[in-house]
């Protein structure tokens, strides 16, 4: 049993470059040949998921931040992403996990994966192993070469740690049972609509206080049909459709126009520790891991803090995979439906033509904000399987100092309350954001059965 496996994986994201390679075969090794000893016992390879390390999941969702990262995926394809692979692992661990349930025939569309013909027990690990290798390769099958050979590496580096010394039929059982499952993944992901909506063709509407092109790129609009996706729980994307913004108006003294005010004087007058919020939530793609990826961090690190069993650890990564992918395409529908104009276009024409934010706008529009939806989905399904426990999020080691929340919640609010001082939202954005977040984390709550009874 890892003992102390912090320092395998705190501080990993200050060397952009590296991979999480070296410390999951420190884990592994850790794990299964504690220094000194002979190698793992067959004894030993047939313990379930609720008694092995979540190290494996740990190291491979942590490749999954570097891969949306250096792939320069956008947040909703990010998503996207995390969800299929924490239902991958799921999946791929159900047959060991005697006390949950599959998430076959819960989610929209999913049948699973076949049950193969098996004597004996797989070492649950390896199948996580070849799971996630499998689905990630699915998933990034169009990034460059060096981002494909950082899956293969890191497959290949943890089975050669975890297998020594094991029977090839636990082997070849292990790795077949993780292929199958992320093969049956893969074939339900290619019927969700990604390939006919990815950033679909868009001409914005025009007319007062509706969204425009803004600075500094003046970019198109991003994924303007991704709310027609078919989501994992949710019943479409309208499902938890936030209620209308304030009325746009330019009139002083009107609810839209104090809004915009808000916004202007908060950044005029930011705390250094406003800024620093802005700037630590701030996840911008390209640089970072991007929004969901930032809650697939905190999970790695609550796993790795905690020592969760991979058995808890894998059901943490579905419920963040499934609260982050819904909570996007439930968001990204909010946008297109209101197409309401960002407060550095308001702001520029009723108040100050020379302002501008913080941070810089992202290129859709502004009503809800995809920060906030997410944070608080991801916050409430964290919530309901670990407690409102305190943590500290150490996602941008390196860059920026590690902050300290005293729960899911209030991480979530923070991650929220950053975009005003950012300068990217309005207040009802960010408040009504996390309420339609929490109305898609309690959905997936309401209708998902994890565990054959409650705790």
């Amino acid at each position: 049993m890892v003992r102390e496996s912090k320092s395998i994986f705190s501080g990993r994201r200050s060397f952009p470059g590296a991979a999480p390679l070296a410390a999951a075969l420190v884990l592994c090794g850790a794990l299964q040949t504690p220094a000194g000893a002979a190698p793992a016992s067959v004894a030993q390879w047939g313990r379930p998921p609720a008694r092995q390390d979540a190290g494996v999941a740990v190291a491979w969702f942590d490749l999954l931040y570097d891969l949306i990262r250096d792939a320069r995926l956008s947040p909703p394809v990010a998503s996207r992403a995390i969800g299929y692979a924490g239902v991958t692992l799921y999946e791929a661990l159900i047959p060991g996990m005697p006390r949950h349930l599959s998430l076959a025939g819960q989610l929209n569309e999913f049948e699973g994966a076949p049950e193969l013909d098996r004597h004996g027990r797989p070492h649950w690990p390896s199948t996580a192993n070849a799971a996630l290798a499998q689905i990630l390769r699915s998933l990034f099958a169009a990034a460059p070469a060096d981002l494909r050979g950082r899956i293969d590496a890191l497959e290949a580096g943890i089975a050669g740690t975890l297998q020594a010394g094991a029977p090839a039929r636990v082997i070849a059982m292990s790795v077949a049972r993780g292929r199958v499952v992320a093969g049956a993944v893969a074939g339900w992901a290619a019927e969700d609509g990604f390939a006919e909506l990815n950033n679909c063709p868009f001409t914005p509407p025009t007319g007062p206080g509706l969204w425009e092109p803004t600075l500094p790129a003046f970019a198109a609009a991003l994924q303007p049909c991704w709310g027609e996706m078919r989501p994992f729980v949710l019943e479409d994307g309208s499902e938890c459709a936030p209620p209308a913004h304030p009325a746009f108006s330019i009139e002083p003294g009107s609810d839209f126009h104090n809004e915009g005010l808000e916004v202007y004087e908060t950044t005029a007058h930011l705390t250094p520790e406003q800024t620093a919020i802005a700037r630590f939530w701030a996840d911008n793609p390209g640089q970072t891991g991007t929004p969901p990826g930032h809650w697939i961090s905190i999970t790695g690190q609550i796993a790795t803090a905690n020592k969760l069993s991979l058995e808890t650890a894998a059901e943490a990564y579905a419920r963040v995979g499934l609260a982050v992918a819904d909570s996007f395409i439930s968001c990204w529908d909010a946008k297109f439906v209101h197409n309401l104009l960002r407060p550095i276009t308001y702001i520029n024409d009723v108040i100050d033509p020379a302002w501008l934010p913080l941070l810089p706008t992202p290129p859709f529009p502004e009503y809800t904000s995809g920060h906030s939806v997410q944070s608080g989905a991801a916050a409430t399904v964290l919530t309901d399987l670990l407690g409102a426990r305190a943590f500290n999020d150490d996602t941008h080691a390196g860059l920026f100092p590690a902050r300290s929340f005293p729960s899911f919640e209030a991480a979530a609010r923070e991650a929220a309350i950053s975009r005003l001082y950012g300068g990217i939202h309005y207040r009802a954005a960010i408040d009504v954001g996390v309420e339609q977040g929490e109305c898609v984390g309690g959905t997936i709550l309401e209708r998902v059965r994890f565990r054959r009874s409650r705790r």
